[in-house]
């Protein structure tokens, strides 16, 4: 057993002490993690000699000290307690390291600036600055490290492992820090309270970062610039912006970022983990913040308002964003063109413009995107998943635009008005789109055949034609389309819905649109005219087909013979001149004709209907 009148120091350590980290150390000391182990050494995994065994797992040890150590994990007994604040440990060094928190004791000083730490394992990491020594590297991403146990964590973020098990539910971590600052929700503990303002934490480093908001101390200092941040990772992810490098690297799809905490929320687009739970309702989320972001919701809280006009809000970052639209002020530039941004998010979106970058996938259908945000949207088509809820009615959306445009029809609010006519609308972006009517603009063209529209939306449809792109599949059947909305209205096949009643007859329609055209059967509406002849329709799509018997127009083409029609659908009946297909079939006779219309008369034959009177 190690020497006990040497515990009380943290230098020229006894042989076998424990905590001695340093170099000198005798053979089968557990702390000599270097060449030359003596036999009996714990980490020496040649060595057999472990006599100690502990009679209630297979370890063994060399020496009945550690035996010792390793049986507290069983007992749980923690005989060294602190005077001051009742921390308990199993160990008496690391008693002696806590008792430092509260002398402010730092024996360990730098010797190439006046950074001082209370253990030597701190100071150790804080010289690796100075000599940017990283000898620790991973073998599958080449992220290189100054520890070893800084690699050991990196590692997990690889093999998914979690061995630190929280014992009052099924929570998991990969480090045991995380695994504390978890315990502290189900004990509700928080001991430490800032005299200021009266906020608590579980965590002493919580408050200490809490404290430099009232003090506005920033000591980490940017060696590149005048940048200075209040706490070191902020400035970690600074440093990120002049040397490029983004260590972390997703196996799934290759994304890659500056931050581990970034990467560990990337994993979840993959994983669809959401583990923070709202306890009034069933949503959940794969951040903390978003879920207090969502918590606001059912408490009604704003508790930050604009001294402009009164606007309040949940969050302090969506009431900076709103300050920039009275200041004008834009904060963020682009290093490559003339563009700035009031948000950085906006400004990063805009980047990859330049890159063409888009790290971003879908592992059900391959869809790559630039924004985080659109792939969320994006696996929202897979999961079916509508978190936004009306508090009005059922409706729910997979957007929250959606959701916003729906309150508007329990409200009628529709503040954008049309200077030009009587128009107005719930949103500014569709009285620009409405303006484009007026003004003729149509800024989006087509690079293959010169095709232009006046929204981004239908000429991203109208590529399809080109690519014969249908990422839209059904889950259900084969099914599978080049627009969303197609599918929607297909999947009502397998659900049979239809949400949308008409209040004047017995008719129900898949889609808003459909109802919108059966009603002017009942009110005569005819809004669509043709400016030659004056012709009215309920429908754009027959005026579309009828201005073609002014111009002439038929582009659809017959590839086997000189036809061509006005009509796509045409074409293709007439397509089945030449491929004989004849898919209506008479249930009665066997009868089979190419098109439906002529399937229907033949029904007559068998009914005896008559629908044609003479007046």
């Amino acid at each position: 057993m190690a020497n006990p009148s040497c515990r009380g120091s943290t230098e020229g350590l006894c042989p076998g002490y424990p905590g001695n980290e340093t170099g000198g150390l005798r053979p089968g000391h557990p702390g000599n993690e270097t060449g030359g182990l003596g036999t009996g050494h714990p980490g020496n995994e040649t060595d057999e000699r472990k006599p100690y065994k502990c009679d209630q797992c297979d370890y063994s040890a060399p020496q009945k000290s550690h035996l010792d150590q390793h049986l507290t994990k069983h007992t749980g007994e923690k005989p060294y307690m602190c005077g001051e604040c009742g921390y308990r440990t199993a160990y008496k060094s690391h008693l002696s390291v806590h008792m430092r928190t509260h002398t402010g004791d730092k024996p360990y000083t730098c010797d190439q600036c006046d950074y001082a730490a209370a253990r030597k394992s701190h100071l150790d990491r804080h010289l690796t600055k100075h000599t940017g020594d990283k000898p620790y590297m991973c073998g599958e991403c080449g992220y290189r490290a100054a520890q070893k146990s800084t690699l050991s964590d990196h590692m997990r973020t690889h093999t998914g492992e979690k061995s630190y098990k929280c014992d009052q539910c099924d929570y998991s971590a990969a480090r045991k820090g995380h695994l504390d600052y978890h315990l502290a929700k189900h004990t509700g503990d928080k001991p430490y309270m800032c005299g200021e303002c009266g906020y608590r934490a579980a965590q002493k480093y919580t408050l200490s970062r809490h404290m430099r908001t009232h003090t506005g101390n920033k000591p980490y200092k940017c060696d590149q610039c005048d940048y200075s941040a209040a706490q070191k990772s902020t400035l970690d992810q600074h440093l990120a912006n002049h040397t490029g490098e983004k260590p972390y690297m997703c196996g799934e799809c290759g994304y890659r970022t500056a931050r581990k905490f970034n990467l560990s929320l990337h994993m979840k687009t993959h994983t669809g983990e959401n583990p923070y739970k709202c306890d009034q309702c069933d949503y959940s989320a794969a951040q903390k913040s978003t879920l207090d972001q969502h918590l606001a919701k059912h408490t009604g809280e704003k508790p930050y308002m604009c001294g402009e006009c009164g606007y309040r809000t949940a969050r302090k970052s969506g009431l900076s964003k709103h300050v920039r639209t009275h200041t004008g002020e834009k904060p963020y530039k682009c290093d490559q063109c003339d563009y700035s941004a009031a948000q950085k998010s906006t400004l990063d979106q805009h980047l990859a413009k330049h890159t063409g970058e888009k790290p971003y996938m879908c592992g059900e259908c391959g869809y790559r995107t630039a924004r985080k945000s659109g792939l969320s949207k994006h696996m929202r088509t897979h999961t079916g998943e509508k978190p936004y809820k009306c508090d009005q009615c059922d409706y729910s959306a997979a957007h929250k635009s959606s959701l916003v445009i729906h309150l508007a029809i329990h409200t009628g609010d529709k503040p954008y008005k049309c200077d030009q006519c009587d128009y107005s609308a719930t949103r500014k972006f569709t009285l620009e789109l409405h303006l484009r009517k007026h003004t003729g603009e149509k800024p989006y063209m087509c690079g293959e055949c010169g095709y232009r529209t006046a929204q981004k939306s239908d000429l991203s449809k109208h590529m399809i034609t080109h690519t014969g792109e249908k990422p839209f599949k059904c889950n259900q059947c084969d099914f599978s389309t080049g627009r969303k909305s197609s599918l929607d209205i297909h999947l009502t096949k397998h659900t049979g819905k239809k949400p949308f009643k008409c209040g004047q007859c017995d008719y129900s329609a898949v889609q808003k649109c459909d109802l919108v055209r059966h009603l002017r059967k009942h009110t005569g509406e005819k809004p669509y005219i043709c400016g030659e002849c004056g012709y009215r329709t309920a429908k754009k799509s027959t005026l579309s087909r009828h201005m073609k018997t002014h111009t002439g127009d038929k582009p659809y083409k017959c590839d086997q013979c000189d036809y061509s029609a006005t009509r796509k659908f045409t074409l293709e009946l007439h397509l089945r001149k030449h491929t004989g297909e004849k898919p209506y079939m008479c249930g009665e006779c066997g009868y089979r004709t190419s098109q439906r219309s002529d399937l229907s008369k033949h029904m007559r034959t068998h009914t005896g209907e008559k629908t044609y009177n003479c007046d």
